[in-house]
């Protein structure tokens, strides 16, 4: 999801919320490519399928070229509406210690949706980075507690601040949406910072 934010004497005010695709509707390549490659014969070995790399490999394509155009789309809207995109967000977990996705997921039938969100993770920042904007990122964890030392507020005043986009963002406004938002406003605070 993106949630396109602005501020306002240092208050955010959110310009947009959107979902940016990173498969394409009926693709399970570029949905999962992971699992379909767990799910793949293995070798008597019980190694990597034949197959598998090259199959993950155009499924992250995929995704990359998705996520790309996804976000040149949602930057054309924003523009369009007077808004230049300087800085985004990108919630983060503790993951980064697997440094072979396709490995980690056929190691357990559990992995393959972990290395799912990760390879997700991967094309947004491929997207970004492609389009020049400059890249915060924010571990989901620790993210309410950073949020209240870089904007200077007590977590109940930002919890207020974000339920009350529930009317003005529209629907949905569940708690991914929040957690974008209060993302989008600590790299938004921490760039007006370093600019004076």
């Amino acid at each position: 999801m993106v949630i396109g934010v602005t501020a306002e004497d240092g208050e955010p005010c959110v310009v947009m919320s959107s979902f940016l695709a990173t498969a394409a509707q009926g693709d399970r390549l570029s949905l999962e490519p992971y699992h379909l490659a767990a799910e793949m014969k293995r070798g008597p070995s019980d190694g990597v399928p034949a197959g598998a790399a090259a199959a993950v490999a155009e499924g992250r394509k995929r995704q990359c070229q998705l996520a790309a155009q996804g976000l040149g789309d949602i930057v054309r809207r924003l523009e369009e509406a007077r808004y230049e995109p300087v800085t985004a967000a990108l919630l983060v977990n503790r993951a980064g210690w697997i440094t072979d996705l396709l490995a980690y997921s056929l190691s357990a039938p559990e992995h393959p949706a972990v290395a799912e969100g990760l390879a997700v993770r991967e094309a947004l920042r491929f997207a970004l980075r492609r389009s020049g904007i400059q890249v915060a990122e924010m571990d989901e964890k620790s993210l309410q507690e950073a949020a209240s030392k870089a904007l200077r507020k007590p977590s109940a005043d930002i919890d207020s601040v974000l339920r009350a986009f529930r009317v003005t963002a529209g629907r949905p406004w569940r708690k991914e949406q929040q957690l974008a938002c209060l993302s989008a406003w600590v790299a938004l605070a921490a760039l007006h910072a370093r600019c004076g």
